[in-house]
């Protein structure tokens, strides 16, 4: 396709567990195959509770090189080089967190550029010791945080404590990772889906001519708003039973499966997402 045409459909995947694998840390083969495939007919959007800005994420970024980034569960959009929305958390709501995170116990932060600001550090080395067995985090002082532009955060625990967290927040949300090791922190009017229905608004693309890919709770807001909601066979099973379609697992090409499933390969005239 032309790149000055301009597609009026977008196809959004989450990172981690979708198209990242984390038994491998790395985007399989046919994962990358299939976005290529894609974007000759659909705008590419990455839609993560990550910042794909900061030292950790920008490697994948630039692997996908997506028309539109939704980070941080809505609370950056990015079309192309341009932020077309950006919401901060309020500083004393932070404050306030971050205070109760460290008198519990409990690992709650964020990194931004190549620093990993958390309370409770102990709680993520012995993630990352057990999930990749090695540790390349870079900690400072979380409190620095209030000095910052900070738009959500990560909790890294499993669930009591992050229901702990939510009673104490109502106003704040903490959707589980796929594995229930963790949960985004996000307000609760952030949503991927919010994010999807900004990059809707700015390309002029109609919300049921959508398609998402997820794995985990914070996936779900956008499932659910997209034409076409699809849950990787490895995602939790809430998701899994709210998803339109459920594909294989990302180690057995759930993407490329879904795009022959829906025949996005060969669309070759009307580029449109239909069942």
């Amino acid at each position: 396709m032309d790149r000055t045409e301009k597609p009026s459909s977008i196809i959004s995947f989450d990172l981690d567990m979708t198209l990242l694998d984390h038994k491998t840390y790395r985007i399989p083969d046919s994962a990358l195959e299939s976005v290529e495939r894609l974007r000759r007919h659909h705008r590419i959007v990455l839609a993560t509770g990550r910042d794909m800005d900061n030292h950790y994420s920008r490697p994948f970024r630039d692997q996908i090189n997506p028309d539109g980034i939704i980070h941080m569960n809505g609370t950056k959009v990015t079309a192309g080089s341009r932020i077309i929305y950006d919401h901060l958390m309020d500083k004393e709501l932070l404050r306030s967190l971050l205070m109760f995170s460290q008198e519990h116990g409990l690992s709650v932060g964020v990194t931004i550029d190549d620093e990993d600001y958390y309370t409770s550090p102990d709680s993520v080395i012995a993630h990352d010791q057990k999930k990749w067995g090695d540790i390349h985090r870079q900690f400072a002082d979380p409190f620095q945080l209030l000095s910052k532009n900070v738009r959500s955060l990560a909790y890294i625990g499993g669930e009591e404590g992050a229901g702990l967290l939510e009673k104490h927040f109502p106003q704040l949300r903490f959707p589980m990772f796929a594995g229930k090791v963790g949960a985004d922190v996000v307000e609760r009017e952030a949503s991927k889906a919010e994010g999807l229905k900004r990059l809707c608004e700015y390309w002029g693309i109609d919300l049921w001519n959508t398609a998402a890919f997820g794995d985990s709770m914070n996936d779900m807001e956008i499932l659910k708003a997209a034409g076409i909601g699809i849950a990787m066979g490895n995602g939790i099973e809430e998701l899994q039973q709210e998803a339109d379609y459920v594909t294989a697992r990302i180690e057995q090409d759930g993407v490329k499966r879904a795009c022959e499933h829906f025949n996005w390969f060969y669309q070759l005239t009307d580029h449109t997402i239909s069942c």
